[in-house]
């Protein structure tokens, strides 16, 4: 079958080969045959070694198709349902599944050391235990999740990672206030995601930060009251909150520089939200002192900060019902073949989301 490989760990493009096989099926496993992947930025930070990723590797973790097989044991799926990857399954007997803290999981990750695809030359792995870049896999069932009829292919693929993530830190992790003020700090597909969750939450302002001129005006059309570049953000800041700060900062770039100008732009006794993920050994510095005394709450937001599954379900209703803005997100529609065309304009930030179609 075809699949996009990267051969090491550094390369900025993909090779298109048709000698991949996707590997591991058997009890408790599906196969899957992508009709849609997304292209998010954490491919490229895996890509580029931000992420940790082992090589080589078929990138890609939004993505969504049909079973085509089902393993010995998995009796809620069948060859024909329609499935929405889910890159971090909750196997629901560790201690954080009991708390109810079903996104912090680890058993998804035990996967992710293990290949899911072989070439000739050897053993592939797949981004995240995944890789959606590819016309076939292999995943546990836990991580194909059955979807409506009515939810299209490319749709589903943007749930399953960028937008439960954005919706999910405005939603679940700052639980945005009616009325407060909001910043949106990185506005490409889960910026964007986070400032309508901030919209459907009912603040009153909420500002789009973003170096990239076309995705400040795309944040206007999805709920932002205001888009300003980074070195407009300090004035921004002094008009609309009269230099207290924002009640909610969003950082969904993964930089501690970015993170250090959130942690600046959010009122003392207010709330910041990382949502961006970054490279292990970029440090966040901030001291004991403003620690204590602003009293500002630091709030990490993985894979939404909650419920993955009901998340997904929250998400197809609240489209359903025009209340958020899927279609829109899709700005670059391409086959695999022109995936390496696509990650220059995600670079490059003049692309939200690319559905891939397989």
């Amino acid at each position: 079958m075809r699949a996009a490989v990267l051969h090491e760990i550094g390369q900025d493009k993909l090779d298109v080969l048709d000698d991949v096989e996707a590997v591991g099926f058997g009890p408790g496993r599906v196969r899957v045959r992508v009709r849609a992947a997304g292209l998010c930025h954490s491919d490229l930070s895996a890509m580029s070694g931000v992420l940790p990723q082992p090589g080589p590797f078929v990138p890609g973790h939004e993505g969504a198709g049909e079973i085509l097989e089902a393993g010995e044991g998995v009796t809620h799926l069948k060859a024909g349902d329609r499935v929405v990857l889910c890159w971090l399954p909750a196997c629901g007997t560790c201690p954080a599944c009991k708390r109810g803290q079903t996104e912090l999981c680890l058993s998804g990750f035990l996967n992710a050391g293990t290949p899911n695809f072989r070439r000739p030359a050897g053993d592939v792995f797949g981004m995240a235990g995944t890789g959606t870049f590819a016309e076939e896999l292999v995943v546990d069932a836990r991580c194909a999740v059955p979807i409506p009829d009515d939810v299209p292919f490319d749709i589903a693929a943007l749930i399953g990672c960028g937008v439960t993530t954005g919706l999910g830190a405005a939603l679940n992790t700052a639980d945005v206030e009616a009325g407060s003020s909001v910043a949106v700090i990185g506005c490409g597909g889960v910026g964007i995601s986070a400032i309508q969750g901030a919209r459907l939450k009912g603040a009153a302002e909420i500002v789009a930060v973003d170096p990239v001129a076309v995705r400040r005006e795309g944040a206007l059309k999805f709920g932002a009251t205001k888009a300003v570049s980074p070195d407009e953000l300090a004035d921004a800041k002094q008009q609309l909150t009269g230099g207290e700060g924002f009640d909610y900062v969003f950082e969904v770039v993964g930089k501690s520089a970015t993170a250090r100008t959130a942690y600046e732009t959010t009122r003392r006794g207010g709330t910041l939200v990382v949502v961006g993920a970054g490279a292990l050994d970029d440090f966040l510095q901030l001291s004991m002192f403003e620690l204590f005394f602003d009293e500002k709450r630091i709030l990490p937001s993985m894979y939404g900060g909650g419920d993955v599954l009901r998340s997904y379900e929250r998400t197809i209703a609240l489209w359903r019902a025009g209340r958020i803005d899927l279609e829109g997100l899709i700005t670059h529609r391409v086959p695999l073949s022109g995936i390496n065309e696509s990650l220059d304009q995600m670079r490059s930030g003049t692309a939200l989301r690319t559905s891939i179609e397989i």
